[in-house]
C-alpha cells in the first residue's frame, strides 16, 4: 500500500511539471527543445498536443539544420524540391536520402539522432593510382551505389587510394571517423588475410592543433574477415566499410579561419603482390559513435 501511495506522488509530480511547462509560449518551448537533439525532439512531441505542435515548428527544425544548408542544396546534381518541405521534412529527407553535389563527385546527408553533416566522396573524386588506366580499373555504374560510377580493380600491384575535404564543410566540435566504402567481386584476389595501411590526418591548420588520430593503423579488406575495429564489415545498404582513422574537428576560432583538410589514405606498396576484384565506392566521413 505504502508504495503504490509512493508511486502516485511521483505520478501527480510528474503531471504537475508537465502542466508548469504547457503554460509556456509555444516559442519558449520551441527554444528549450532546441538544446536538445532531433531523436529527443521526437520524442518529446508525445507528451502533449502544445509540445507536438513546437516540435514541429519551422522555427525549431530551422536550428537543428546547418547554417549552409541551402547553398549545400544548391549544389545539387538534380533539381532539389527544398522550398515545398516543412523544415522538419527537410531534415529527414537529408537525413534518409544522401544527396548527390557537386556535379555528382560527393554525397551530402545528414546524421539523423544528432544533425551532424556527412560526407561521402565518390571513386572519381578520390587520387587512386593507376585510376586512368583501364587496364588496372574499370569505370562503370553499379546497382545500389550512390554514384554514377565507381571503381572496379581490373589488377595492380602498386594499391594506392587517396581523399581529401575541408574540414569547415564538417560540423564543429566533432568527433568524425573516415571509412573506405568497398566490395568484392566473387573471384577477387591479392586481399585475404593481407593488411592494407591506412592513415586519416588534418592538415594545413594554423597552430597545427589538429586533435587527430594520425598514426598509420593496419586494415583488413578482406570480405572473410572475423570482424572488429579494423575489418571490413556489412553496412547494412548491400556495402561494406572499413575505418581508416578518426579526428576531432575543432571549433573555427574566427570568421576569416582557413581551417585544414583532412586527407585519407589507403595503401600496400610493399609487397606488390598482384590485387584484383575489388570495388570501390568512395570514402565516407561521418560523426564516429560508440568511442
Amino acid at each position: 500500500m505504502e508504495r503504490a501511495e509512493k508511486n502516485e506522488v511521483l505520478v501527480e509530480k510528474s503531471d504537475d511539471h508537465i502542466n508548469n511547462l504547457e503554460r509556456l509560449p509555444e516559442g519558449c518551448i520551441s527554444d528549450i527543445l532546441s538544446l536538445t537533439s532531433p531523436a529527443d525532439v521526437c520524442r518529446s512531441s508525445l507528451v502533449s498536443t502544445l509540445f507536438k505542435s513546437a516540435a514541429d515548428s519551422d522555427a525549431l527544425w530551422e536550428r537543428f539544420l546547418p547554417a549552409d544548408y541551402q547553398d549545400i542544396i544548391s549544389r545539387a546534381l538534380h533539381p532539389f524540391p527544398s522550398a515545398a518541405l516543412s523544415k522538419k521534412g527537410l531534415f529527414y529527407r537529408l537525413s534518409d536520402n544522401p544527396l548527390l553535389i557537386d556535379g555528382g563527385l560527393k554525397t551530402f546527408q545528414l546524421e539523423k539522432s544528432s544533425g551532424k553533416k556527412c560526407f561521402m566522396l565518390g571513386a572519381k573524386e578520390l587520387g587512386i593510382a593507376w585510376g586512368d588506366n583501364p587496364n588496372h580499373w574499370r569505370w562503370e555504374g553499379y546497382p545500389g551505389s550512390r554514384f554514377p560510377e565507381v571503381a572496379e580493380l581490373q589488377w595492380v600491384c602498386w594499391f594506392d587510394i587517396r581523399g581529401k575535404l575541408d574540414t569547415r564543410l564538417l560540423s564543429p566540435k566533432t568527433l568524425y571517423a573516415a571509412y573506405l566504402v568497398l566490395k568484392f567481386k566473387e573471384r577477387a584476389y591479392g586481399f585475404s588475410n593481407q593488411t592494407v595501411k591506412a592513415r586519416v590526418e588534418v592538415v594545413g591548420r594554423a597552430g597545427g592543433n589538429s586533435s587527430v588520430c594520425s598514426e598509420e593503423i593496419l586494415i583488413y579488406l578482406d570480405p572473410n574477415g572475423e570482424g572488429g575495429e579494423h575489418f571490413a564489415r556489412e553496412r547494412g545498404d548491400g556495402w561494406m566499410e572499413v575505418e581508416m582513422g578518426h579526428f576531432y574537428n575543432e571549433e573555427l576560432e574566427e570568421d576569416n579561419d582557413e581551417g585544414g583538410e583532412v586527407h585519407m589514405s589507403v595503401l600496400e606498396t610493399e609487397r606488390l603482390g598482384t590485387k584484383r576484384g575489388l570495388i570501390v565506392q568512395g570514402m565516407e566521413l561521418r560523426p564516429k559513435v560508440n568511442c
